[in-house]
């Protein structure tokens, strides 16, 4: 099975396509361009790399969140738009679950963190065993003195991973904590693909972004309100 998967979540885009899990071309970037002009530059020189074109993939995958409002909202339109000119389903993947396959070979807690500003992280949290992934929590929005408070409580080993590892790591500093290291700490669309080959298949109507929280403006003109 071919899929195609994007990442456009946080700062750094990406676009990788597998088959049967092997990864066939997988591109990356973290230059500060807009995701609206990396994401499909990223899948046409895949696209013309492996010789293929959208009607040759089987299910187009996304980051669907939380993370960057402005991110998540171009990479679940950039899939919508390929699947239904394909006429081919989608998978919105979580994100922080996405994060956590980076570090799957740890054993221990491990523990996305994305940077939510306002003293706040999106955080979920996963237990591995070396090579399989358990949820132990639903994907939220949490401040960090709630997740370190929380934290504390664990007595087996916590890897960090994610944009708001470093940030985190600096404000628990516990010695059974540490930092994924750099090179899996971020995004990869790879591991959207990795995780999109075992969700659930849907339309791309149905397809939708994952945020936790309303978009800074919602919540500002929401708080002037009770003002």
């Amino acid at each position: 099975m071919k899929i195609l998967a994007l990442e456009s979540s946080a700062k750094s885009a990406g676009a990788v396509l597998t088959d049967d899990g092997k990864v066939l071309c997988e591109v990356y970037s973290n230059l500060g361009l807009t995701h609206s002009q990396t994401l499909l530059p990223m899948c046409e020189y895949i696209f013309n790399t492996c010789g293929v074109t959208a009607s040759d993939i089987d299910l187009f995958a996304v980051s669907a969140g939380p993370g960057s409002f402005t991110g998540i909202r171009i990479g679940v339109a950039a899939v919508k738009g390929l699947a239904l000119a394909a006429d081919k389903l989608c998978a919105g993947v979580s994100t922080l679950e996405a994060l956590a396959n980076n570090v799957k070979n740890f054993r221990g807690i491990i523990c996305a963190v994305m940077d939510a500003r306002c003293a706040q992280v999106y955080n979920a949290l996963f237990e591995s065993d070396g090579s399989n992934v358990t949820r132990l929590t639903e994907d939220r929005a949490i401040s960090i003195a709630d997740l370190k408070n929380e934290l504390k409580k664990i007595k087996k080993n916590i890897i960090l991973v994610g944009d708001g590892a470093v940030l985190c790591y600096n404000e628990f500093r516990m010695k059974r904590v540490v930092l994924a290291p750099e090179h899996l700490m971020y995004q990869h669309a790879s591991s959207v693909a990795e995780i999109a080959s075992k969700s659930e298949r849907i339309s791309p109507q149905a397809l939708e972004a994952k945020y936790l929280r309303l978009p800074q403006a919602e919540r500002e003109r929401l708080s002037g309100g009770k003002k």
